[in-house]
């Protein structure tokens, strides 16, 4: 088990949305699980509203060598799901990897499971609806971390409240709030 690879996540989102953010926050947390992690974005000419990926990686025994960008994943998270049908979020992903996809609005999971569902696990939450409930906007990184946490239990959902709190301070209590609403809420299909 010595060779086993890292878990390999890449966020992906619009600028604003909170993907880098998320990353971060992912990081934070399973580093203070004494796991070994990283995150970092991937810019470039980017501006609000255009489409931008973040990556974390997390290792329960060893340091993390790899510095590029995440190619093969074993998660993927949607932050918007516009992005369905513009970028190829399944590019690299691994048979049987889980995609972690913000329904909101009409989207239907339905339409989620026939479109992915064959190959992969699927993880659903209206992140847009939670996020204006608690948030009163539509920025839904912390939302959808508690989806991610759900689906994948890469991390404990505890293990976040601290980087919350230090990241958000007096927001920390709403982005908390909408995080656990989230993690409750998260429908998790299909084994890949």
């Amino acid at each position: 088990m010595e060779n086993e690879e890292p878990i390999a996540i890449r966020i992906h989102g619009r600028g604003g949305q909170g993907s880098v953010t998320s990353a971060e926050l992912v990081a934070q947390a399973a580093i203070s699980e004494d796991k070994y992690a990283q995150a970092f974005p991937s810019f470039g000419p980017e501006r609000r509203g255009a489409p931008v990926q973040a990556f974390i990686r997390i290792d329960n025994n060893k340091q993390i060598r790899v510095r590029a960008g995440v190619t093969e994943p074993d998660i993927v998270v949607v932050l918007d799901p516009s992005l369905l049908d513009i970028v190829d979020i399944t590019s690299g992903l691994k048979d049987g990897g889980l995609m972690v996809i913000n329904t909101k609005g009409s989207i239907k999971d339905k339409d989620i499971e026939d479109r992915f569902g064959t190959k992969y696990k699927l993880a659903m939450i209206d992140a847009t609806s939670i996020a204006r409930e608690f948030l009163g906007r539509p920025i839904v990184n912390t939302t959808m971390i508690g989806a991610l946490v759900k689906a994948s239990a890469i991390i404990k959902l505890e293990s976040l409240f601290q980087p919350l709190e230090k990241r958000f301070g007096k927001l920390a209590e709403k982005n908390k709030k909408a995080m656990i609403k989230s993690y409750a809420e998260t429908r998790v299909k299909g084994e890949g």
